[in-house]
């Protein structure tokens, strides 16, 4: 099911930039960054794919992912959640962050 979702974010984001939605999340509780933190807010998916650690938790997260890293490259998982049509809800959110900040 997840692979439908992430095949849908694809479709969206070949159909174009005028699909795209900026989503907030700043009232989930997550502080700003430091400078050169894993962040799933300001992290773009392509900087992640760079960390092999992180790239290791979100592919462990989000196994279907992989097939979008050259789609999605230039956006945080913040920008892509709300087009993933539920596979990448808040609570995955916060669970990639909680990971990311361990290897931070």
């Amino acid at each position: 099911m997840k692979i439908i979702a992430l095949a849908a974010v694809a479709a969206a984001l070949v159909a174009g930039p005028a699909l795209a939605q900026e989503h907030n999340h700043a009232n989930h509780g997550a502080a700003a960054p430091a400078a050169g933190k894993l962040s799933v807010e300001s992290t773009t998916i392509g900087e992640i794919v760079k960390n092999e650690k992180a790239k290791a938790v979100l592919e462990a997260a989000i196994p279907a992912i992989t097939a979008y890293y050259d789609q999605i490259g230039t956006m945080t998982l913040a920008q892509v959640a709300p087009m993933s049509q539920g596979a990448i809800d808040d609570a995955k959110l916060k669970e990639i962050q909680a990971e990311f900040d361990k290897i931070s």
